[in-house]
């Protein structure tokens, strides 16, 4: 039985991607032939990891990571194909490194991010490792950095909901707003922030209500405006009424503490992804018939 040494190992972990002990295990079984070992690794990881790298990957975590000094924080969204994996430790591992690496090498994008070194490779090679040993699909969806004069409160809700406030003031009144953002997942700040597509969209739908109405037209069009500004008192966060004081808005909850919020950053895992439903049953029947016509 030849010696497997650490540089073996290393040079295999270099030219696959696959993780360490994947590779000591490789080199064993090929007793120490670094040709038939990455042969064997393509086989075992390597069609796992292309196989997966085709199926959608909706759920995951929200990273989050913020300095000290409450100046530098990121928000990363990492998708994996199941709520099972997403409690993995490799995994979760994995989300709060980007978080962290988001925040302190601040790339432009998920390509720039993905090509950072990372180990004994990249992030994309880690990532593509970390495929490989858990069998399914890992993908870098999203990120914000902010740094900032003021502070940065931050808000994790199960690893599933992730928000990141920047604030000036208390630093119980920016933890108290980040938790109603999670609560209450505003589309922006104030009136400006709102897409002027979701405003319309909005009016559109009001118009239509109140022309049923058969009231004059100066009438319906007060109605029109009347439900169009109750639409952006609910989705801005700062005309919201404040989940711990329903009897204040945000904003004036704001002005009695003496504090501001300059913006906020709210990721849900899977927003906005489209899963694929799969009915088990009938894949289960699907198979069974296969099966029998073998």
């Amino acid at each position: 039985m030849a010696e497997i040494t650490a540089a073996m190992v290393k040079e295999l972990r270099e030219k696959t991607d696959a993780p360490m002990m994947e590779c000591k295990k490789a080199l064993t079984e090929a007793d120490g032939d670094l040709a038939r070992a990455e042969e064997l690794l393509r086989v075992k990881l390597g069609s796992k990891a292309s196989k997966a790298a085709s199926r959608v990957t909706a759920e995951g975590l929200i990273g989050l990571h913020v300095e000290a000094d409450g100046k530098l924080a990121a928000v990363v969204e990492v998708n994996c194909e199941t709520d099972f994996v997403a409690k993995n430790d490799d995994f979760i591992a994995f989300v709060n490194a980007m978080a962290e690496r988001v925040a302190k090498d601040a790339p432009a994008d998920v390509a720039a991010l993905s090509a950072l070194p990372m180990g004994e490779g990249t992030v994309d090679s880690t990532r593509s490792a970390l495929i490989g040993k858990i069998g399914e699909n890992v993908s870098i969806r999203r990120f914000t950095r902010i740094q900032t004069a003021n502070k940065v409160a931050s808000y994790s809700h199960g690893g599933r909901i992730g928000v990141l406030v920047e604030f000036s003031g208390d630093e119980q009144v920016g933890k108290d707003v980040a938790m109603h953002v999670a609560a209450t997942r505003p589309q922006a700040l104030n009136a400006d922030g709102v897409p002027a597509a979701a405003i319309e969209q909005e009016r559109s739908i009001a118009s239509q209500k109140a022309a049923e109405s058969g009231k004059p037209a100066e009438i319906v069009a007060k109605m029109v405006e009347g439900s169009v500004q109750k639409f952006l008192k609910e989705v801005t966060l700062l005309s919201q009424p404040f989940v711990k004081d329903d009897k204040s808005t945000v904003e004036q909850m704001l002005k009695a503490k003496g504090a501001a919020v300059q913006q906020f950053v709210l990721y849900v895992v899977g927003e906005g992804i489209e899963k694929k439903t799969t009915d088990f049953a009938a894949e289960v029947a699907a198979q069974a018939a296969a099966s029998t016509r073998v």
